[in-house]
Parts: structure tokens; sequence; C-alpha cells
């Protein structure tokens, strides 16, 4: 078993999964001073050898080839969402802190079973990336909690994209795999309210659709989530390639980079694709595309926070605040890295370094599921559910 053995030196990472969410995080580590690439694992050779060749480092066929690599001190799983619970125990056993990407599982007991594996090896897990580590997300939540605005009322995060028709894998139009916006998409929107709202939801009342008997799986969701406190939360999304919120985000997509509004086009490129997911590869895995930091802060549509003194959003580049004497705009500062999951990689080294508890640790992860299977549960039982799994937002973010 091996674990970072010299706090001054890089941590080294290694890749379990080159497709899109890996091959952001590792552009994002490149960027990142304390860590250095040590290798990767994906089942496709392309994006294998191009990490490779890119970097120096080794690359795998197989995740527990890299989680048995002793330069390898953190494991950032990025596979298929069934793969999560086996993926993330396999590197704990191998003494390897773990990055989990969202969902970090599919059940309740799977995320019970991932954390009692990080108890048992005395290694730290992170559950991201989420839009909740974005800076502009961080900033409000520091907002709230010093009472600069007073009570917190509500909080309305609304998304529109063209998510159900990007090149799909087939387990990825298919619920009961992980398919669909409950488990990909609209944890990013639970994860951003859990977090500016305390952390505590009481209950979830929700109502989703599947709109397109072609691709059925849910891509779209209406959610009202109630904190203890008494606070909201209204969760919209909508992945069906007709209108774009981002033409309401100053033209800036998801990632920081500005882009051009063209609706439907995700549709139109799917047309006579025999083979969505090798489609898939080509086009988002590691090696497909430039590696050039964006030049905006990331975002996840549109999220409008109210207090009792002044309602706050993101900005381009900060936080913009409304209040009793106008309009006024918080910048925020740009460092290295890739803004978001920056946040996760220095949560992790601050982990190692110095043994706190990170923030969205697996029992965080495990009530942001538990709210994304109560949204769905809600839906289909027509009724409010009640939630019994929450964790608050430690006092110190």
């Amino acid at each position: 078993m091996t674990q970072q053995r010299d706090p001054s030196q890089p941590i080294g990472l290694g890749i379990a999964g080159l497709g899109m969410a890996g091959a952001v995080m590792v552009h994002a580590a490149a960027a990142h001073s304390g860590y250095v690439l040590r290798a990767a694992a994906d089942p496709h050779p392309k994006p294998r050898e191009a990490f490779a060749r890119d970097h120096n480092a080794r690359a795998y066929a197989d995740v527990a080839e890299l989680a048995a690599d002793p330069v390898v001190d953190v494991v950032y799983v990025a596979t298929p969402h069934q793969f999560h619970r086996a993926h993330a125990i396999l590197a704990m056993e191998q003494g390897k802190h773990v990055i989990l990407e969202k969902p970090m599982a599919l059940t309740l007991a799977d995320c019970d079973a991932i954390i009692a594996a990080a108890e048992r090896h005395k290694v730290h897990l992170i559950v991201g990336h989420t839009h909740a580590f974005d800076p502009a997300v961080r900033a409000m939540r520091g907002i709230i909690a010093r009472g600069e605005l007073g009570r917190l009322g509500m909080i309305n995060s609304f998304n529109y994209t063209n998510y159900l028709y990007r090149p799909r894998r087939p387990e990825e139009l298919d619920t009961s795999k992980g398919g669909g916006i409950l488990f990909n998409q609209v944890p990013h929107q639970i994860d951003t309210a859990r977090v500016l709202g305390g952390g505590l939801v009481r209950s979830v009342r929700a109502h989703t659709n599947v709109l397109d008997p072609a691709r059925p799986t849910e891509a779209g969701c209406m959610a009202l989530l109630q904190f203890a406190d008494g606070a909201s939360a209204s969760l919209v999304y909508s992945g069906y390639d007709h209108f774009d919120s981002d033409e309401w985000h100053f033209g800036i997509g998801e990632r920081g980079a500005p882009k051009k509004i063209d609706h439907g086009a995700a549709r139109r490129g799917l047309t006579g694709a025999n083979d969505e997911a090798e489609l898939r590869t080509q086009n988002f895995a590691y090696g497909s595309g430039g590696s050039q930091l964006p030049p905006h802060q990331p975002h996840f549509g549109i999220t409008v926070v109210t207090c009792a003194g002044g309602d706050m959003r993101a900005s381009a580049d900060g936080v913009t605040v409304y209040g009793r004497d106008g309009i006024r705009e918080i910048p925020l500062p740009r460092h290295e890295g890739m803004p978001g999951r920056r946040e996760v990689l220095d949560d992790m080294r601050e982990a190692i370094r110095t043994g706190r508890k990170p923030l969205h640790d697996g029992r965080w992860g495990k009530a942001t599921l538990e709210v994304a299977l109560a949204i769905q549960r809600s839906s289909r039982e027509g009724r409010e559910i009640a939630l019994e799994h929450q964790i608050a937002v430690p006092a110190a973010v």
C-alpha cells in the first residue's frame, strides 16, 4: 500500500477513466503545482496513448493496475457510474486517497460500503466534481454564513442544456444503470443548493419527465427542496436541446469559455450516427480537444440566491449582489488551474497535509444522492419524500 510520503512534494495523481470528466481533471491537475500526473487507466487505447505521450506517465487498460501503482497517491475515479463502488474500494484497498466523481454511487447501500472502506483503510474521500466547488458558489456561501445579506430565504436554480443529445453510451440512456439527468446533472444543482442552504434538506417534492421515447431516460426535472431552517430551493433542469440557458449567462458555457448559442445543434449532430459510444470517445475523451484553460469561471445554469437583504448570482468573473443600495460586483481572483476542479484538488491536498476532514466527504456525497433518489421517488409516487441522511455544512465553510 502506498500513501504520499513527503508532504513537501507534489501529490501523485492517477486518473481512472479518460472520458469527458477525466479529460477535464487531467487538464486541471496539469496546471496545479501541488500535483503531478503519474498514471491513468482507460479501456480505450487512443486516450491512453495520448495521456502517456502528453504527460510522460504510465497508462493502463485496467483500473486495478492503476490502483496498485506505487507512485500514485490519489486516484480520481471517473469511470461509468455502475463501477464507482468497485473502483473506489479497489483504490482504497491499495491505500490510495480517492476523489470520486458524482454520483457517489447508485444506491445508499453502495455509499455506505465506500464510506466504510475509506474509514477502514484510513484514507481521505472527496465526492466531486460538482459545481458546488465553483468559486462563485463558495463566495456566496461565505456571504450567507457571515449574515451579510441577512437570513436566507430561497434558492432558484435552473439550467437548460443539450444534455440528452450529446453522444451517449447505452447505459447513459438507462436510468437503472445511472443514466439520465438525475444521476448526471441534477446532482450539481442539489450539491450547490445544499452548500448554499446549509446542507440539511428536510423533504423533497418533485416531478420528472421522459419526453423522447427514443432516448428513454429522464431529461426534465422540477424539484422543491425544503430545508430544516425553513429556507427552500427550486431546481429546474431540461436537457432536451431546445432553449439554452447559457444565453442568459453572458454567452459563457458551463466550463467558463465563450460559446456560440446554437439551439438544436446537438440533435442535428447525432443524425446518421451509428455508434454513439465511439463518437463520444472520439469527440470528448482525453486527446480529442485542446487543453486551454477557460477565461471565465465555471457555472451551472443560473442560480439566484434570495436573502432578507438582497439577491445574488454568479457573474462572468465574480458574484453580483442586488441590494437595497443597488447593484455591486464582487470580483473573484483568478488562480492557477481550472476553477472548480482546482478547489477539488486543493481540498484533497489540504486533507492529506493536515488531516482536516473535507466538506464533500462520503457522508456528504451520500446525502446528495439521497436527494436525487428522493426526486426520482417523489415523481414516481406523486408525494413529498422525507429525508433521513442529511448532514450540515461545517461552520468553517
